[in-house]
């Protein structure tokens, strides 16, 4: 049997498309006694975002104390950040690797990839995809339009995804 593609809606998660880099870690339950395939992308919260933006911006793994110390204006505990971590490891957002008795953490894809799924999820909750790109390229500036123009003739000259 084919996966499916669902909707969370208990935790608000929107489905993306098939290979998003921000899929669950575990992507498969059990629901009503058939697979499912959970391929989803979040709107982080708040502190999320904080957290993942320290995330993106760094060359490096980070353990928790590093993410902690490089959120500006935020007086959190050490377990809430801990806490955000891990819960963001399992919606797939961040990945996490063992140093020691510590946790090092990484964006699991770049912050590009982010929205770019949520550009995807926003486009699929339009009854016309075509009518809502054509009226975003309406709304853009000139330089954001010749990016796009470029980005579609490039297209042409590499394979796709």
């Amino acid at each position: 049997m084919g996966y499916q593609h669902v909707q969370l809606l208990k935790v608000g998660c929107p489905v993306s498309a098939p290979g998003c880099p921000f899929a669950p870690a575990e992507p498969v339950f059990s629901c009503f006694g058939s697979e499912v395939r959970v391929t989803c992308v979040n709107r982080l919260g708040e502190l999320e975002r904080a957290i993942m933006d320290v995330l993106w911006d760094s060359t490096e793994p980070l353990t928790v104390r590093q993410v902690g110390l490089r959120l500006i204006n935020r007086d959190l505990a050490h377990t809430t950040v801990m806490t955000v971590l891990d819960r963001l490891a399992k919606k797939g957002f961040a990945r996490r690797q063992r140093d020691g008795r510590a946790w090092r953490y990484q964006a699991a894809a770049n912050r590009e990839a982010y929205v770019t799924e949520l550009m995807l999820h926003a486009l699929d909750q339009t009854g016309d995809r075509s009518a809502a790109l054509a009226s975003f390229a309406r709304r853009v500036s000139d330089s954001e339009a010749e990016v796009l123009r470029r980005a579609l003739e490039s297209l042409g000259e590499l394979p796709r995804d």
